[in-house]
């Protein structure tokens, strides 16, 4: 992953560019004389990928010159998130930061916010409806098609895979599981795949998995779509079942699975998954709060390349995504110090 100076991205910024062909941001600290006052909502505290967003967030909003709201946590939950809007609206936010999980239920939020002319980010996830001035997330059906070919390719087009399928009320769950879906359906035919629904909760897929190893002993893969919320338990039960061995081992079970979180990237050094997905709880941050504070400051932004190996897309309606890269983590590329997981 490539990184940008954010104080010479800044200057470009200020130079006057109104696409992302330079992009980015920097000043030192925060307080009244910072951009802002910034409002923003956490979604949730319960798991190492979210925990590591919201340690960068302080960090990358001093460097940025974000003046920032103290911020608020739903809880995984659309009334809170609903709640928590109207709070920070009330402390005189000027654009506000949110996750929403369930992506079908903060429409009429985000038309209370627009008629307000509060402009709103949106991190990992995109509405289904409603106006946004940028979503920041990464391209999710990249992870569903990179976590299939991957897996394919280990398996030989030929097995059972048991696929632990994130909330499918979020676009991040639709996006990951009709991408693997399709593309097994079209590369790997030979591989049958059990889709378990989980809403991001890793005791669900945990009894998911127990249920199928129980009916089909010959499984040989696994796709978790959140490492943060399903790795712990499933490394669990695969260990009281003697099925962690290595990949020479015919009863190895090739696991592939999205984050990019240091646990993960730990149990690929220790050979107890193969692969991850690296999705980016830095660079969520950093251009989250980058997007809110140009926002304030009234810039605007087209489609097309960045400077920071994303792309700018018209999802539609008009509506902005940047999306930010996200790459395989394997065996060999493991230790590279670029990946997020490696610097905390």
């Amino acid at each position: 992953m490539k990184r940008r100076n954010l104080t010479a991205a800044v200057c470009l910024a200020l130079a006057g560019a109104l696409t992302l062909t330079a992009c980015g941001g920097g000043a030192s600290g925060t307080g009244a004389s910072g951009v802002g006052p910034i409002g923003a909502d956490h979604p949730r505290a319960d798991t190492d990928f979210w925990n590591s967003y919201i340690k960068y967030f302080p960090e990358k909003a001093k460097e940025l010159g974000v003046n920032l709201l103290n911020p608020t946590n739903s809880q995984n939950k659309v009334e809170n998130l609903v709640a928590n809007a109207q709070s920070l609206q009330s402390q005189g936010a000027k654009a506000i930061i949110m996750a929403p999980q369930d992506t079908g239920a903060i429409a009429s939020t985000l038309d209370r916010l627009d008629k307000a002319k509060i402009p709103v980010v949106t991190v990992d996830t995109r509405p289904d409806k409603g106006k946004t001035y940028m979503v920041v997330r990464a391209d999710n059906k990249a992870y569903g098609e990179k976590a299939c070919k991957f897996l394919g390719d280990k398996l030989q087009g030929k097995g059972k895979v048991v696929e632990f399928q994130g909330s499918l009320s979020s676009v991040n769950g639709r996006d990951r599981s009709e991408a693997f879906a399709a593309c097994m359906k079209k590369d790997y035919p030979g591989i049958t795949v059990f889709e378990e629904p989980t809403e991001w909760e890793g005791s669900k897929a945990s009894a998911a998995l127990q249920t199928r190893l129980n009916q089909h002993p010959d499984i040989n893969g696994i796709y978790m779509q959140a490492g943060g919320a399903f790795l712990a338990p499933t490394l669990q039960l695969l260990k009281q079942k003697n099925l962690i061995v290595p990949p020479s081992d015919p009863k190895h079970i090739f696991i592939v699975s999205n984050d990019g979180i240091p646990a993960e990237l730990k149990a690929i050094r220790d050979g107890e998954i193969d692969a991850t997905v690296s999705q980016p709880a830095d660079l969520y941050a950093q251009w989250a709060l980058f997007y809110a504070k140009a926002a304030v400051e009234g810039k605007t932004f087209s489609p097309g390349k960045t400077d920071h190996d994303s792309t700018i897309v018209d999802v539609g309606d008009g509506r902005l995504e940047d999306q930010l890269p996200a790459p395989l983590i394997t065996k060999e590329n493991v230790d590279d110090k670029a990946f997020w997981g490696n610097q905390i």
